[in-house]
């Protein structure tokens, strides 16, 4: 049986995911608690990454060489950059980008050095089939989200994109750096602090990568603005459903 793994950042962000699996135990390496259990007949390894690019890609390292994962996912929440990219709205990463990567002028801004590249893709049939859960998902948000959130953050008309998505080791909550990185990277749909570390160690190890975000705030000066209940209201419920969703299609 194929071994799936699950990371968030932050544990708002993962609780109803692990309180989704009742045989679960956890097993401690690097100062983490790993979740293994099963969930929709999956064997799953369910773990709190913590937040920034080292710290993920230590989690990362620990799932694939300690718990032999097959398959990885990152789900959480995420800043909006490009104009669709609304609150509420979720993007399944198509490639992930290190916005602070700068190693010019010995090699291009962006780019990651002796990789020759800057962007890493993620898996093509595994983003495929998480969009089409948060699809399905997205189409009745009242179902999982109920109706005083939907009305508290307007969440009217939620969409699912797909495109590249910005990491970098710094929560960007003014409008100042949102519209820099827009300049930088326009093609960026969203920005977070984990997901392009995950994506280099995945293809170190030539293991498929996913990155599934919900849309918090818009990376601006109003990024702070209620993120806490974002986060456990809105972000949470929607991982727990796609993740849900991809699992019993799967």
């Amino acid at each position: 049986m194929a071994v799936i793994g699950i990371m968030s950042a932050m544990h708002e962000e993962l609780a109803a995911v692990l309180a989704a699996m009742p045989d679960k135990h956890l097993v401690r390496v690097a100062g983490r608690d790993f979740g293994l259990g099963h969930w929709h007949g999956h064997e799953v390894v369910v773990v709190l990454s913590r937040i920034g690019k080292v710290a993920a890609a230590t989690t990362a390292t620990a799932l694939i060489e300690r718990f032999k994962v097959d398959a990885l996912v990152f789900t959480g929440a995420a800043g909006g950059l490009a104009a669709d990219a609304q609150v509420g709205d979720v993007v399944v990463a198509s490639a992930l980008v290190q916005h602070d990567m700068d190693a010019s002028p010995l090699f291009p801004k962006h780019e990651v050095p002796l990789y020759g590249r800057s962007r890493f893709d993620t898996d093509a049939a595994l983003s495929k089939a998480l969009a089409a859960a948060a699809s399905q998902v997205l189409s009745d948000p009242a179902q999982h989200l109920g109706a005083q959130a939907i009305a508290d953050f307007h969440l009217l008309s939620p969409r699912v994109h797909q495109g590249l998505i910005a990491s970098g080791d710094r929560f960007v909550s003014t409008t100042a750096e949102s519209q820099a990185l827009q300049l930088s990277l326009p093609e960026a749909l969203a920005v977070e602090m984990e997901g392009a570390a995950v994506a280099q160690v995945c293809l170190d190890y030539g293991v498929p990568f996913a990155a599934v975000r919900t849309i918090s705030d818009r990376a601006d000066d109003e990024a702070h603005s209620d993120f806490g209940r974002f986060i456990r209201d809105v972000a949470s419920r929607y991982s727990l459903a796609i993740l849900s969703q991809w699992l019993m299609q799967r």
